[in-house]
């Protein structure tokens, strides 16, 4: 996909914040002297059997990228493609459950939408936020010093591909479909009163994907803490089992044939490979100068944060380390 944005003509609207380039999570568009809105869209096909949590997931996956950018939800439509003749109705209403009540913790109204037939179920919602346009969190706004801290454990990748393969536990999923239902709220609004200038959610490109696109946008090099970085249960058991989908093994020949990662010799290589995991709404990466009490608020908050590596100044890239 980078490759054919790249062969975009950029747009230069004066309203849209920013460098409006591909790195970031969403677009901001200044409306008047009052009112900026921060946009994404985004859905995708079942990473769980329930369709309830289906649709929990798909649209705190959705909603996630206006918390990245530092904002926050204000109106959001639903995106369905869906086989009605075949599934019929209640499973798509069920869906749809799991998308509005996280529409209401997220306190969002839901304006709507468009339903398709289609045979391959997809979910994901349209989302248009508020943002303040002095506080806005891109992915280029790192600085030298900087702390990183991660708001979810990594693993969603190889747990869903293990469910398929009956290879995981149902308390081991659970867990992993709770954290991936987990809104990305707190971490987001938190970040924003502690002066955050740099953050993204790490999806589908991995930690390691995401945490690049920041090096790249900042022109700084990250330094990754390897044993710093929390895992979902079972993630390195179901690694050896041989349960990495193919997108997670294409996140890591991508990284490496970059030339802009290395790992210490001391990083063992399923963790590279866990590292390079494709996420499903996972938690936010995000840069903080020091001092800084974002971790004690999270747990005051009743929510995690982990403290994961820094940022320095050097070749833009990202370096693994074994951490102490």
């Amino acid at each position: 996909m980078e490759q054919v944005l790249l062969q975009l003509i950029p747009n230069r609207d004066p309203r849209i914040l920013g460098k409006g380039n591909h790195y970031d999570d969403a677009v901001v568009i200044r409306v008047n002297e009052t009112t900026t809105l921060v946009q994404t869209v985004d859905f995708f096909t079942p990473v769980v059997d329930d369709p309830y949590w289906y649709g929990r997931i798909a649209a705190a996956n959705s909603l996630s990228d206006v918390y990245a950018m530092g904002g926050r939800p204000l109106t959001a439509m639903n995106i369905v493609c869906f086989p009605t003749r075949s599934l019929g109705p209640k499973l798509l209403a069920e869906i749809l459950r799991g998308g509005q009540e996280a529409l209401a913790l997220a306190r969002a109204a839901l304006a709507g939408g468009h339903t398709v037939e289609d045979p391959e179920p997809k979910f994901g919602l349209a989302v248009t936020g508020l943002v303040d346009p002095d506080k806005v969190t891109y992915k280029g706004g790192l600085q030298p010093g900087d702390q990183l801290y991660l708001t979810k454990p990594i693993g969603t990748g190889v747990l869903t591909t293990a469910h398929k393969r009956d290879l995981v536990d149902a308390e081991s999923l659970q867990t992993a479909i709770e954290w991936m239902a987990q809104l990305n709220d707190m971490p987001g609004a938190i970040m924003v009163e502690l002066g955050c200038r740099a953050a993204t959610d790490v999806t589908g490109y991995s930690l390691l994907g995401h945490a690049m696109e920041m090096a790249r946008a900042s022109e700084l090099q990250l330094e990754i803490e390897a044993d710093a970085v929390p895992l979902l249960p079972q993630a390195r058991e179901l690694r050896a089992l041989g349960a990495f989908p193919g997108g997670s093994a294409a996140n890591r020949a991508w990284l490496e044939k970059s030339g802009q990662l290395s790992f210490d010799d001391g990083v063992a290589d399923d963790l590279r490979d866990l590292f390079c995991d494709a996420q499903t709404s996972g938690g936010l990466l995000l840069g903080l100068p020091e001092p800084n009490d974002f971790v004690e608020r999270m747990r005051a908050a009743g929510r995690c944060a982990w403290r994961i590596g820094s940022v320095v100044r050097g070749v833009p890239g990202l370096r693994v380390t074994a951490g102490s």
